[in-house]
């Protein structure tokens, strides 16, 4: 009987980190996510400080995020027309994850090039 706690007990975290995965992993939507959320809010701001992203791709993503409620599309009916991005507040929950990600990530390339000597 044991067993099989445990093995619930598993599937109760993989479900929702799995979730969580499915909305913010690859390789663009943090990245996307960090630009607006330093300020840049217009698409080629946007694409401009991402290296290596295309038009193609930082619309789907932007799509794709608006979609799951983690920033705002907002179209200003000027001339021309111009068009924002923002993050919903919905996604400041993501910051404290954001920063232990960067913050493992630091701690990793010191620890591999430590190991590289």
């Amino acid at each position: 009987m044991a067993q099989k706690k445990i093995h619930c007990d598993c599937l109760d975290t993989i479900k929702p980190v799995r979730d969580a995965l499915d909305v913010i992993s690859g390789k663009w939507k943090l990245p996307i996510i960090i630009s607006i959320g330093v300020g840049n809010e217009r698409f080629t701001d946007i694409q401009e400080s991402i290296p290596g992203i295309t038009p193609k791709v930082l619309a789907k993503e932007l799509k794709d995020l608006e979609q799951n409620e983690l920033i705002k599309r907002t179209v200003i009916d000027d001339y021309p027309v111009k068009i924002s991005y923002k993050l919903e507040k919905y996604a400041d929950a993501l910051t404290p994850i954001i920063y232990a990600l960067k913050d493992w990530g630091v701690n990793h390339r010191k620890k591999l090039f430590e190991n590289q000597n």
